[in-house]
């Protein structure tokens, strides 16, 4: 158990991270995110609101879908990235990550200038339990009347699990199929629980509680920004490659003009995925080197279980950056190789 964001997390359950990564990619793995925020946002102008402090587009949802986004400063860097849930025209729910959930809640709320919108920090309210795998959908459709096979790929359902009123939406950070269960916090006990029971935990391919190592492992391996390391507020939307969701002509949002400005003369800097080619592991911090001179910094490494690769990201110079690019790796002062690969570096079958 560490201190995560505040929070009492398990790093991993005995089976180990190795077996719990597997067991995500091959079955089912199931992971308690409470940790994560919510931020309850009601009122005429929640649309309005939401869109002018965040880089997608919030008017472009419906009710019963969500959008990964970013909330970003006067810079065009990333205060945190999180997803925007519509639950109706005037009421959207925020899901921020647990380290900056003060921060996120400060930030929107220096940010109300007159809209007509009532914001909540209702982080306490909810528990969130994630439920990831191929048989994420066949062991939760044993505890829910709901029917998941129609809920799409970032929508979602109000319906009940296990007799619990709740939200059920198919969203996950792990590169699989599954699905994020938010309910009263109270019955967090009562939903994990029946989960693993549902999954049958105990036997050799049912379903596996998770912890962080694994939580990172897959996420990693699915070529997913984690806020701290990929993207902060020293990072740009385009220098992480989340261009995709900058909508830069959806009318005017926070960092709106400095991000515009890069992308018309294009960044010096970008986010790539490597895999090492030598015998090492590269971690997080470690620095990039290319011809002698050290370049850049690696934001994630770690083992990918089960690519059986060594993998990472790292910010280089865009002279740098091309898909095959030989670089070094400096780990504790010896040089190792790696390459530059394209992400993601693991793409489930659909």
């Amino acid at each position: 158990m560490v201190d995560f964001g505040g929070w009492d997390m398990p790093v991993q359950y005995p089976a180990g991270t190795i077996e719990e990564h597997l067991r995500t990619r091959t079955h089912a793995g199931l992971f308690d995110v409470s940790h994560m925020g919510e931020i309850d946002v009601r009122g005429t102008d929640a649309i309005a609101f939401i869109n002018r402090l965040t880089s997608n587009d919030v008017t472009k949802l419906v009710d019963g879908q969500a959008q990964y986004t970013a909330l970003t400063t006067p810079q065009g860097t990333v205060i945190d990235d999180l997803l925007v849930y519509r639950l109706a025209e005037n009421h959207l729910l925020l899901v921020v990550n647990a380290s900056t959930t003060e921060k996120d809640w400060e930030w929107i709320k220096s940010h109300h200038s007159g809209e007509s919108v009532q914001l909540s920090n209702v982080s306490s309210d909810y528990c969130q339990l994630a439920l990831q795998g191929p048989d994420a959908q066949s062991i939760l459709q044993k505890l829910t009347d709901l029917p998941l096979a129609e809920i799409k790929y970032y929508h979602f359902s109000p319906g009940s699990v296990d007799g619990v009123a709740g939200i059920v939406s198919r969203t996950g950070y792990t590169g699989e199929d599954g699905f994020e269960v938010y309910a009263p916090a109270d019955r967090a006990e009562q939903l994990w629980n029946k989960i693993l029971e549902a999954g049958d935990s105990g036997s050799s391919t049912g379903v596996l509680p998770c912890g962080l190592a694994a939580r990172n492992t897959l996420r990693l391996e699915a070529g997913m920004a984690l806020y701290g390391h990929e993207i902060d507020e020293t990072t740009t939307l385009l220098e992480a490659n989340l261009g995709w969701i900058c909508k830069l002509d959806k009318g005017d949002f926070i960092g709106r003009e400095p991000l515009a400005r890069q992308k018309a003369e294009g960044v010096k800097r970008k986010l790539v995925g490597f895999e090492v080619t030598d015998r090492g592991i590269a971690r997080d911090d470690q620095e990039v080197v290319v011809n002698g001179e050290r370049v850049g910094k690696v934001t994630s490494g770690s083992p990918a279980p089960f690519l059986k690769k060594n993998i990472g990201f790292a910010y280089v110079p865009i002279e740098y950056a091309s898909v095959g690019q030989e670089i070094k790796i400096d780990v504790r002062g010896r040089l190792v190789g790696a390459q530059i690969v394209k992400a993601p570096f693991y793409k489930r079958a659909k």
